[in-house]
C-alpha cells in the first residue's frame, strides 16, 4: 500500500428538501386548509476513524464526496425523508483543515470517532407551518437550504506507542524487523526509509505499535531532506527511541543533533519518555561506554540480536500498562 500522508478532498452536504404548498379538501375548512409538509434534512458528511487504515491512500483517487439531499415535503402534512449521511473512513491521527482558509476543523484520533466535515442543508417549511389566526390559508412555503460545501486538507500524523528516531542508516528498519513482524525495506544506502513503517511488538498481555520513521538530517526543521513531513510524524508518538550508530566516531553528538532538530521543530516533543539505543555494536571492538545522560540506555545489535531483550523490556517498562489495545 502506497503511503500517503497528505491529501485534499471535496465534501458537500446534501441540500435540504423543499417545503410543500398544499391544501386539503375538507368541508367547512377555508380553501381546504393548508397541509403542506416540511422538507427533509440534507445528509451530512462525516470523517470516521478506522484502525484498519494506516494511510490516506484510499482517498487519493476518490476525493469527492456528496451526501444525499433531503426529500421534498408532501401534502397531508407529510415531512420529506432526511438524506443519508456519507461516511469517509480515515486513519487514526488525521488532522483536518479547511483548504481555503487554513482553519483547523478538527482531528480524528480514536476508532469510530466521527468528525463533521460538511453539514447537510435544512429542510424548508411547508405552508402548514405558516398558518395563523389572521392567515388561515397561507400560500407561503420555503425551499430547502443548500448543504455545506468545502475543500478539506487532510494531514496524517501517525499514532504509535514507540517511534524509532535516528539519522539515515542508523539501523532503524532492521531493528523494527527484529522486534516486530514488520517487513520494511532494508539496504546499505541512506534514505531507504522514505515513509513510516509500522509493526507490532506483542507479549501475552499487551500490544505496542512501533513506527520506523524516516531518517532525520540536519536542517530538517528548516525543511531540508524530508523535513517537516517527517518531523510531524513523531508528534503523536508516546515514546521516542533514539537509534544511534555506535560505530560512528562521536555517537553522542548524533543524539544531540537529533534533539536539536526536534527542539527547533517542537520542543514539547522532547518531554516525551526517551530511550537511547546504541546500535551496530557488532562493528565495535571492546565494550560500549554508557553516555552520561539521565535517560535509559541500551547497547544493541539489530543485526545479531544482541541486547534486543533488554530493549524490549525497557520499552514495556516505559510504555506501561496503558499501551496497545
Amino acid at each position: 500500500m502506497k503511503f500517503v500522508d497528505e491529501i485534499r478532498i471535496f465534501v458537500a452536504g446534501g441540500d435540504g428538501g423543499d417545503g410543500c404548498l398544499s391544501f386539503r379538501r375538507e368541508k367547512y375548512v377555508p380553501r381546504g386548509g393548508p397541509d403542506g409538509g416540511d422538507g427533509g434534512q440534507g445528509g451530512s458528511v462525516f470523517l470516521v476513524g478506522s484502525l484498519s487504515l494506516a494511510t490516506l491512500a484510499d482517498l487519493q483517487y476518490h476525493n469527492r464526496y456528496q451526501a444525499e439531499r433531503g426529500a421534498h415535503g408532501k401534502g397531508k402534512n407529510m415531512t420529506g425523508r432526511s438524506g443519508n449521511d456519507t461516511v469517509i473512513p480515515v486513519p487514526l491521527g488525521t488532522d483536518v483543515y479547511d483548504a481555503d482558509s487554513g482553519t483547523r476543523v478538527g482531528e480524528v484520533t480514536a476508532e469510530g470517532q466521527r468528525l463533521l466535515a460538511a453539514r447537510g442543508g435544512k429542510g424548508g417549511r411547508g405552508n402548514a407551518a405558516f398558518k395563523t389566526h389572521d392567515n388561515a390559508a397561507p400560500r407561503t412555503h420555503e425551499t430547502g437550504t443548500p448543504g455545506q460545501q468545502r475543500d478539506l486538507k487532510l494531514v496524517l500524523r501517525i499514532m504509535s506507542d514507540v517511534g524509532l528516531v535516528g539519522f539515515p542508516n542508523a539501523g532503524k528498519s532492521t531493528l523494527l524487523s527484529k522486534i516486530t513482524r514488520a517487513v520494511p525495506k532494508i539496504a546499505e544506502y541512506p534514505f531507504t526509509t522514505l515513509t513510516p513503517n509500522l509493526g507490532t511488538l506483542e507479549d501475552d498481555f499487551l500490544r505496542y505499535t512501533v513506527a520506523d520513521l524516516p531518517g532525520i538530517v540536519e536542517g530538517a526543521a528548516r525543511g531540508k531532506g524530508l523535513g517537516l513531513r517527517f518531523l510531524r510524524h513523531i508528534e503523536r508518538t508516546r515514546i521516542l527511541v533514539f537509534v544511534i550508530d555506535a560505530s560512528q566516531p562521536r555517537p553522542l553528538s548524533e543524539y544531540r543533533a537529533l534533539c536539536a532538530e526536534i527542539r527547533a521543530y517542537n520542543q514539547e516533543i522532547l518531554k516525551k519518555p526517551k530511550i537511547l539505543a546504541y546500535n551496530k555494536t557488532d562493528l565495535i571492538d571492546g565494550r560500549v561506554r554508557k553516555p552520561a545522560l539521565k535517560i535509559p540506555f541500551v547497547a544493541i545489535s539489530a543485526l545479531t540480536g544482541a541486547g534486543l531483550d533488554r530493549l524490549t523490556r525497557l520499552l514495556k517498562e516505559t510504555a506501561g500498562p496503558t499501551a496497545g489495545a
